[in-house]
């Protein structure tokens, strides 16, 4: 069985340390033990900002005072006002009671009796009070003690659980992620209820300090694929990171390739479908689109649609993608090459009927070609940036009016129309994104080398592409696997998807720790 082979960067970054301390001397240093001192250091950081939001309380006769602080909009109003404050105030009244009112006291009274929430935790670092009361939660500050109650009050505005937006699907879960990452988490918990499911969570972006996730299943995914996602994600520093892709370019393998070597998703059912084979995910606060890793070739080909129809029904759905890839790869550099090269393979009346229609057609082969595809990728961008209803009629519409347009006035031939119909119609079936982009650019990489050198620059093409796919690797794992290498087992799952009683095991190539799928004690073990 394969070694795994992980490629490290060229100079490998220092990991950014979340809890930095600041330089000696530094006002920063450490928490004041008074909460009006610390409230102000916090607000001169801040620049005063007016949205952030301070309240102090009176402790008793001693002068001592607690605040709570917070950023207007970001937390949640009605529950600081209907739970922390009314549970703060009974602390206070019986802890004057009492007459204790040390700060661990308090603190007691409020975490044991009054505090009526789930979500909190303590901290002595004034750098981890500021992310907290920047991402909503709620810091509650007490004179004497050097620690503070930091509150989980955060509610942002944000999408309801919607449909895909980018993976459209005829049969399965019409959940799909939104930009919370929270409702994200609690659509991969409502999939996979697995005690050992672990959610390692890391701040990333030095100044945005924005939440990410590492998602996996302990006693499933293999050591060292984890260990080098960890290791990748440690080594991300940028000040801002806005979308995952972000984290896709930073940590992928070869940043010179077409192809992704992480797949990127907005269904919780296909990336619970990554977990259990054994990958790892990312998830990042502030976009929809979950990152799996690692990526091979054929899982840019597959869907989980695949799985919940029949076998049959699957295996033909997924043939006709790689069919689909294929057209979309080779059909306008074979027609330029037969066309332009080697017009005597072409059968005599297909011939023919080719060379009546090119007749007063004043390009050759390869610019009519370029012009018709370059058109069209014209209109799919157009109509991706305009209003969704828009969009649609602009690339139809546009679509049909130009080609006729352009037929009726001799600048190409029909059957050029038609090939690039085809093949624009086949890069569609691609279930990845990302994936048909790329095929869309090699694509005019083989026009180019069929119209200099025909059938042999469309092989010589094919063969540097091979080459290329057969050196990449996505953390580790090569990219053909299981074709190159050959993990024999794994071809059940290849183009054929074989029955689901025959695939008891995970991905051999993943070299899971616990292999086995279907468990041999009946459903309820």
């Amino acid at each position: 069985m394969p070694r795994f082979m992980f490629r490290k960067p060229i100079k490998k970054l220092s990991p950014y340390k979340k809890n930095e301390s600041p330089p000696e001397g530094d006002a920063w240093s450490s928490l004041s033990r008074k909460a009006a001192e610390t409230v102000d250091h916090i607000t001169k950081r801040l620049n005063s900002p007016g949205d952030l939001v301070s309240r102090f309380f009176a402790m008793g006769d001693e002068g001592k005072q607690c605040a709570i602080l917070c950023i207007a909009g970001l937390s949640d109003a009605a529950m600081i006002n209907e739970q922390i404050v009314p549970g703060l105030q009974r602390a206070i009244t019986a802890a004057r009671r009492k007459k204790e009112t040390s700060a661990d006291r308090l603190f007691g009274l409020l975490e044991n009796e009054f505090l009526s929430v789930l979500k909190y935790t303590k901290t002595a670092s004034l750098h981890e009070i500021m992310a907290a009361v920047l991402s909503g939660d709620t810091a509650l500050l007490i004179d004497g003690s050097d620690q503070a109650l930091l509150i989980g009050s955060r509610k942002w505005t944000g999408r309801s659980v919607e449909e895909p937006q980018t993976e459209a699907l005829v049969r399965g879960p019409r959940e799909g992620f939104n930009e919370s990452l929270e409702t994200n988490i609690i659509l991969i918990r409502k999939n996979i209820r697995d005690p050992h499911l672990r959610f390692d969570s890391y701040r990333i972006g030095e100044r945005a300090q924005k939440e990410m996730m590492l998602v996996y299943i302990d006693g499933i995914v293999h050591p060292e694929i984890l260990q080098e996602a960890k290791r990748r994600v440690s080594t991300i520093r940028i000040d801002d990171v806005p979308e995952s892709g972000t984290i896709e370019q930073w940590i992928e393998d070869s940043f010179l390739s077409p192809f992704p070597q992480i797949l990127h998703t907005e269904r919780p059912d296909k990336v619970a479908a990554a977990i259990l084979q054994g990958k790892v995910i990312i998830l990042l606060d502030g976009t929809p689109f979950a990152l799996i890793l690692p990526t091979t070739f054929v899982s840019l080909i597959q869907s989980p649609e695949d799985y919940y129809e029949r076998w049959q029904i699957g295996t033909l759905i997924r043939t006709l993608r790689y069919v689909a890839v294929g057209i979309s790869l080779i059909l306008p550099s074979l027609y330029i090459a037969l066309v332009s090269f080697h017009q005597g393979m072409i059968p005599s009346k297909l011939a023919f009927s080719i060379a009546a229609a090119r007749e007063g057609v004043p390009f050759p082969a390869v610019v009519e070609a370029f012009l018709m595809e370059l058109t069209l990728e014209l209109l799919r961008e157009a109509g991706v940036r305009l209003p969704k209803p828009i969009g649609q009629t602009i690339g139809i519409v546009g679509g049909l009016v130009i080609g006729d347009a352009a037929v009726q006035a001799g600048i190409v031939s029909p059957i050029m129309v038609i090939v690039v119909a085809v093949t624009a119609v086949s890069s569609f079936a691609i279930p990845s994104y990302s994936a048909g982009i790329a095929f869309r650019m090699l694509r005019f990489v083989t026009m180019i080398a069929a119209a200099l050198f025909g059938l042999y620059g469309i092989v010589l093409s094919l063969i540097m592409l091979s080459i290329h796919l057969s050196r990449l690797q996505s953390f580790g794992i090569p990219y053909l696997t299981p074709i190159a290498p050959s993990f024999t087992q794994d071809w059940q799952d290849l183009i054929v998807r074989s029955p689901l009683m025959m695939l008891s095991k995970r991905p051999q190539f993943m070299q899971t720790l616990d292999e086995e799928r279907i468990s041999k004690e009946g459903t309820g073990k």
